[in-house]
């Protein structure tokens, strides 16, 4: 699995309350929920991967750097981008811990898509199996996370989109995958419907390569 955690745009952190508890609340749970299914979470030695957000207003809260490995989240935990520059790889967020090293594609989504309300990044092997195989969207397999190229490929995507919920796979940043949506809770359940899918996908070769 390739870690997440190192932040590759140049980041300006202000300082900055917390989000209203409320505002998060309903992002709060769906992210503890991931965590549990291990879609979000840390690596071995520390490194965290996974991160969601919620759009407002001209910027969006989204899961601070470092927080995998905490199951459930508090307010303090998110951090409001203000800014995005994906051709000068530039961040600028507002909290007090820096914003996720995936901001630039949460903040590539909103500037494609004005209806898009949350986005979810999020690793799984059997999930990003899927969406490939299933023929989905899916980013070059030669771009990075956390660049100006991939915030175009996911900005290509989300504006190429028909219509929202939207999921597709990150394909050079293995297992990572990325649903976007109006809020959320379609945004949820069009992720936790394809992982459904994505696992008895998985069985089911499984069982066949067994049987064989």
């Amino acid at each position: 699995m390739n870690a997440e955690g190192v932040v590759k745009y140049a980041s300006r952190l202000l300082p900055g309350p917390p989000p209203d508890a409320s505002v998060v609340a309903a992002l709060n749970r769906v992210r503890t929920e991931l965590h549990e299914l291990g879609l979000v979470g840390s690596e071995p030695d520390g490194t965290g991967y996974g991160n969601l957000s919620i759009r407002d207003g001209a910027g969006f809260w989204v899961t601070g750097s470092g927080t995998g490995r905490l199951r459930r989240l508090e307010p303090r935990h998110y951090t409001r981008v203000e800014t995005a520059d994906p051709e000068r790889n530039r961040v600028v967020a507002r909290g007090a811990v820096p914003a996720s090293a995936e901001a630039m594609t949460h903040a590539a989504v909103y500037a494609a898509s004005p209806a898009a309300g949350a986005v979810f990044h999020v690793h799984s092997a059997a999930l990003f199996g899927w969406l490939l195989h299933a023929g989905c969207p899916a980013t070059a397999a030669d771009i990075p996370y956390g660049t100006p190229a991939m915030a175009r490929a996911v900005a290509a995507l989300v504006s190429a989109a028909p219509s929202l919920p939207l999921l597709f796979a990150m394909a050079g940043h293995e297992p990572g995958a990325v649903a976007c949506g109006a809020d959320v809770q379609s945004t949820r359940g069009a992720l936790l419907s394809a992982y459904e899918e994505a696992k008895r996908h998985d069985e089911n070769r499984t069982d066949r390569r067994q049987r064989a």
